[in-house]
This record gives C-alpha cells, structure tokens and sequence, in this order.
C-alpha cells in the first residue's frame, strides 16, 4: 500500500483514497433484483461514513468482521448530499502487516476532546459535595468498582458522545447542568445527581469499548435500562439500612429517564427529579448531536444539508446575509 493514507475529515467527491479505518457496523444487505451487497459504518478519529461494497461480496464478507481494523481502497461519492465511500478493496489490518504503512489502532478510535482525569476529579468534587449520606456512598461505591470503565466508555454506539470517555463526558455535562437547574426548580439536588449518575450506568455492561463498537449479548437482550437497575440495586443490597423508599426513587429514576414508551422507557417519569433527569439527558445528547452534524458537515455556506439527524439544515455560522456593521 504505497498511495498515501487519507482520513476520513480529508474525504472529497470523486477522489480514490485508501486507508485504515474501524468497522463500527456491517450488514449483509440485497437490492431489489437480489444482488448481494455490504452496507457499512466506517470510522477513524476524524470522522465516520457510511460505505457500499457491490462487487464480490461473498469473499469481501467474509474477511472481515464489525469491530475489525480494516484496510481500504475505494472512490468517494456522494448520495442525498452525504459522502459515501464506495469500496473496491477491503481486508483486515494489523500492526505486522501494515504497521509500516502507517496503520496505529490509536487513530481510529474518537476520543474525547476534554481531559479524562480532569473530568474524573470534577466529577469526584460534585460526588464529594452530596448531602445525603446514603445516596452519596452508593454513586461513590459504583463509580470506585467501575473506575477504569467509566473513564474511557462511549456514551452511546453512535448517536452521542460516541467516543472513548464519551460516558464520563457526558454525565459531568450533565451533572454541571443539574446543579443550578435543580436550586431553581427546588428538587432533592442529591437524588437528581444519582439519576444523573446511574441513568446510563447500564452501559458499561450494554456496549462494548469504543475499540471494539458493538452490543454485548447482555446488551442486546437485557439494554441498558434494565442492566442499570440491576447495578443499581446490587449496590444497594450492600449499603445497611438504605431507605426502602430511596430505593425505589433512585429504581424508577433509572427505568423512566428515556421519558417516553415509544422510546424503551419501561415508564414515564412520576416526580420532579425524574422529568428533570429526562430533559437534561435530552438537552445534553441533543445539543452533542447537532454539534456533531455541523463540524462534520462538507456544505458551503451558513447551513447544513438536511440529511443529519434532525432531517432538516441546521445554521452553523453567520446568516449568509449578515455583514459586519
């Protein structure tokens, strides 16, 4: 592989590239006249896209597996205004066989753009700041087991905070945003810092690492929800004398924060500190996600293309008709 290595934020229509990149997803999909083809979900640290493999399938799937590094040569294209890689070449990579070529595991896997540690100590601060003596030494005992896992785990397989520490960044986002939040609605600031602790907990156990993107058994037949309380209540067993009622609170906090039925949430929440837990989930995810689309948008100009999460153009600078007075 002599031709130069090109990242995905470097991608362009209508050019030829090779490169290393991580298979976050593959499926083995059929047109409608039954031709067999590759749908896949490609990524290295700059970015991902989406990628079509049309022609001699039957070999190419089976060189390979999701959560596999991956040696590529292709043509970019574009599709509903997306650029898509359409793959002429494709085999799995490793550091004997390509490390002179410049394949580094490293580069593929996104990461947080924050310190981990840095993060780790704010969050170790708002913990150590918590009132109830209960509710404080069950956040503290999870995170204590869990430490190594929670410092580098994706928030979500790609939706937000997809990358290593995504998790831990994502819960001091939003622990930070409770505190102020939860002074002006007069909840239990407390127990609103543990729903924001523990609603995603399950995940850990749901995801595989950022290094190996994918669902675990536990996770695609358990999720999330469920594998969070069952933390959860494990930790409690634990801690003598745990108000019953306490438990319950922190259990439906857990099983209501998606807020909605059609969303999987086993129900909806039922008191203050529970819609609140929802709302900041949402606003955090969400406001990730479209900071997402923007940076990651190829579109001249002041908006976005539609095909983005949202589905509609997203303003990510100036209006087109603003000038400097």
């Amino acid at each position: 592989m002599k031709a130069k290595i090109t990242r995905i934020k470097n991608f362009r229509k209508n050019t030829l590239i090779q490169g290393f990149f991580l298979v976050r997803e593959k499926h083995l999909r059929s047109t409608r006249t039954n031709h067999p083809y590759l749908q896949l979900y490609l990524q290295d640290n700059t970015g991902s896209i989406e990628a079509k493999v049309w022609e001699n399938v039957p070999a190419f799937e089976k060189s390979f597996d999701e959560g596999d590094a991956v040696v590529v040569k292709g043509r970019i294209s574009q599709y509903r205004e997306q650029l898509q890689l359409e793959v002429e070449d494709i085999g799995k990579a490793s550091p004997e066989k390509h490390g002179e070529y410049g394949f580094d595991l490293s580069k593929l896997i996104p990461s947080s753009k924050q310190n981990v540690n840095q993060m780790w100590r704010e969050l170790a601060k708002i913990i150590k700041g918590m009132k109830n003596p209960f509710l404080k030494t069950l956040i503290s005992t999870i995170y204590k087991e869990n430490a190594e896992v929670i410092k580098v785990h994706p928030a979500s397989m790609k939706l937000h905070h997809a990358w290593l520490g995504g998790f831990l960044e994502h819960v001091l986002s939003m622990a930070k945003i409770a505190v102020p939040l939860g002074k002006h609605y007069a909840v239990d600031g407390d127990l609103l810092l543990t729903g924001i602790m523990l609603h995603d907990i399950g995940k850990i156990i749901e995801l595989k690492p950022a290094q190996q993107p994918g669902y675990t058994d536990e996770g695609q037949l358990l999720g999330h929800i469920v594998l969070g309380r069952d933390i959860a209540r494990d930790a409690i067993a634990g801690i003598d004398n745990f108000p019953a009622d306490l438990q319950l609170k922190v259990e439906h906090m857990i099983l209501a924060h998606q807020g909605k039925y059609e969303w999987q949430s086993p129900k909806q929440p039922k008191f203050k500190e529970a819609l609140l837990l929802h709302h900041i989930d949402e606003l955090d995810a969400r406001l990730n996600m479209m900071d997402e689309a923007m940076s990651k948008d190829g579109e001249s100009g002041a908006w976005t293309n539609r095909y983005n999460y949202f589905r509609i153009p997203l303003l990510k600078g100036e209006l087109e008709g603003d000038e400097d007075v």
